[in-house]
C-alpha cells in the first residue's frame, strides 16, 4: 500500500473533514501519511493527530519562512516530543530564497541549528529547499556528520544534475503532484534519481495533481504521482519501491 511521505493534515482547511479523509484512504490503497509541521503550533497539531489516528505519523520542525521566530525553547520542545513513537521525522526545515520571509542569515542559522536537533533526536530530516539548491548543498555537505539518520529533499524542484549530489549525501528525493503537470519537465529529474532514493508525496493541501490541479489537494491523490512516475520508470514497480524506501528512511513507521 502507498505512503504519502509529506502532507499537512494539520492545516485548518481539513479540520471539519479529517475523519472522512482517513476513512477514504482504503479506496486509494493508501496506508500511511506523514503529517509535517512547519512551526511549533503546526508541529503540536501534527503530533496530536498522530496520536488520534493510526494512519497518521508526525514530523516536527520550523520552516525557513518562520526561521526568524525560532527559539531555543522550540528546539527543547521538539527534542522532548521527538521521543513519541509516532514522530518519525524532523522538518520541514531548510532554505527558501524565493520568498525570503525570513532573511537568509536567519534561515541558515535555524537550518544548521535544526540539523543538530534532528541528529540529537536520531530523526531523518525533511528538507524544504526553494531557489537555494547550491547553498543548501554547501550547508549539508559541511554538516554531513549531522546526516547520520539521513533525510529527504521534499517536493524536489531542483535539477537532474544536482540529484546525484544530494544522493551522495545519503538523502532521498521526493516528488509531488507537480510531476503530473503538462509543463513540469520533470521526467529527466525522476529518471536521474537512484531507485533506492525515490519517494512520493502530495504536500497537501497544496499542489494537487492532474486532474485536480488548482483545487485542494488530499493525501489520497498520491496515487496520481505514482501513476505518472510509473509511466517514466516502467522497469520497476513504483508503488512497491517508494513504499519500501519510505519504511527504510522513516524507520519508526510501523509495518
Amino acid at each position: 500500500m502507498l505512503i504519502d511521505t509529506h502532507a499537512h493534515l494539520n492545516d485548518e482547511r481539513y479540520s471539519n473533514e479529517i475523519d472522512q479523509i482517513i476513512s477514504d484512504f482504503k479506496n486509494y490503497d493508501l496506508s500511511k501519511v506523514i503529517c509535517v509541521g512547519y512551526d511549533r503550533l503546526s508541529s503540536e497539531k501534527a503530533v496530536n493527530l498522530s496520536k488520534q489516528y493510526d494512519e497518521i505519523y508526525a514530523a516536527v520542525g520550523i520552516h525557513p519562512h518562520d526561521a526568524k521566530n525560532a527559539t531555543k525553547d522550540d528546539y527543547l520542545y521538539f527534542s522532548k516530543i521527538a521521543h513519541e513513537e509516532t514522530v518519525v521525522g524532523y522538518g520541514e526545515i531548510g532554505l527558501d530564497f524565493y520568498y525570503n520571509f525570513s532573511d537568509r542569515a536567519q534561515q541558515e542559522k535555524a537550518f544548521i541549528e535544526q540539523l543538530q536537533v534532528a541528529y540529537d533526536c536520531k530523526l531523518p530530516v525533511i528538507l524544504h529547499v526553494r531557489d537555494a539548491f547550491q547553498r543548501s548543498y554547501e550547508i549539508l555537505k559541511a554538516n554531513r556528520d549531522l546526516l547520520k539518520y539521513s533525510g529527504v529533499m521534499h517536493c524536489y524542484s531542483g535539477s537532474a544534475e544536482m540529484v546525484s549530489l544530494y544522493a551522495d549525501l545519503g538523502l532521498y528525493i521526493s516528488f509531488s503532484g507537480v510531476i503530473t503537470f503538462k509543463n513540469s519537465n520533470k521526467q529527466a529529474v525522476v529518471e536521474a534519481t537512484p531507485i533506492d532514493r525515490l519517494l512520493v508525496e502530495t504536500d497537501s493541501p497544496y499542489l494537487a495533481p492532474q486532474p485536480f490541479r488548482g483545487k485542494q489537494n488530499y493525501p489520497q491523490y498520491v496515487k496520481y504521482v505514482v501513476e505518472q512516475m510509473q509511466k517514466w520508470l516502467p522497469q520497476i514497480d513504483v508503488k512497491k519501491v517508494t513504499t519500501n524506501n519510505a519504511y527504510r528512511l522513516f524507520s519508526k513507521l510501523s509495518i
